[in-house]
């Protein structure tokens, strides 16, 4: 299938907007919190000339629809890949999106072929009061109504200083940050995350994975990356440098030359 077109899957308490491009072996690619799949605008053309290349807004995200009662982010990732017809396939995420392809991974392994798991968060890891403190920042404004304000908050969180010196990328960030509705910061997310906390079994998550991290991404990260490198057994960790917390917009030449061999080895 060879079709930019904007489509959605209905989940019957929700839908969910998405892309597809190419053929070939199936790569999904989920994106970041606050932002929406628009952030892998520098892969898309590029893994859409040899794979299947599929992006999507997660729910409460970009122009999928928000959540109104329990669900949970990997069912609708499943489902999708049910419904396009493209299990077992390649996942790609970054940040809040590879805390989903874990979750995934380890829900419902016969699903996913390999992961990339890019400046990923993790359930389970224990975050430094310095992300504690500046996430409260935005919750409180957001809580307080000032949604303008927990967003300048967001753009301005020390994860995102190094993709704001490149103009594009600092565009790119600015264009979908502005856009994000600010609901995960006014409320709980239902969301029907593990039992166990994802941390606590990455060794038992044995699917061929790519792990990246940006060289100046901040010390939580930093931390995740050598946990999961550590911890999961089939695992390789390539540091991108020079690079921020978002690598793919940050070093798009480096991170697609990392991933598209990954792929090719899987």
């Amino acid at each position: 299938m060879n079709s930019n077109e904007l489509r959605r899957l209905d989940r019957g308490d929700g839908a969910l907007q998405y892309a597809i491009a190419g053929d070939g072996d199936p790569v999904v690619f989920i994106h970041g919190f606050g932002l929406d799949s628009e952030m892998w605008a520098p892969q898309w053309p590029v893994f859409a000339e040899r794979y299947r290349t599929i992006r999507y807004d997660l729910r409460g995200y970009g122009r999928s629809s928000m959540p109104e009662g329990p669900y949970s982010h990997v069912e609708d990732l499943l489902a999708l890949i049910d419904f396009l017809g493209c299990g077992p396939a390649h996942l790609v995420g970054l940040s809040m999106g590879g805390r989903y392809a874990l979750r995934a991974a380890q829900a419902a392994p016969a699903a996913v072929r390999s992961l990339t798991l890019a400046d990923t968060a993790l359930d389970g890891h224990a975050w430094s009061e310095d992300w504690l403190r500046r996430w409260r920042q935005m919750t409180d404004a957001a809580k307080a109504g000032d949604i303008a304000a927990a967003r300048q908050h967001w753009l301005e969180h020390a994860l995102f200083e190094p993709a704001l010196e490149q103009p594009k990328a600092a565009a790119a960030l600015e264009t979908m940050i502005a856009r994000y509705s600010g609901w995960h910061w006014r409320q709980r997310d239902p969301d029907l995350g593990p039992a166990k906390p994802i941390a606590d079994v990455l060794p038992g998550i044995s699917i061929p994975t790519l792990m990246i991290i940006g060289e100046r991404d901040l010390p939580d990260f930093q931390t995740i990356a050598q946990r999961v490198a550590q911890d999961m057994p089939n695992v390789e960790l390539r540091t991108i440098p020079g690079a921020g917390h978002m690598s793919n917009l940050e070093a798009p030449r480096e991170f697609n030359r990392l991933v598209l061999e990954h792929l090719r080895r899987h």
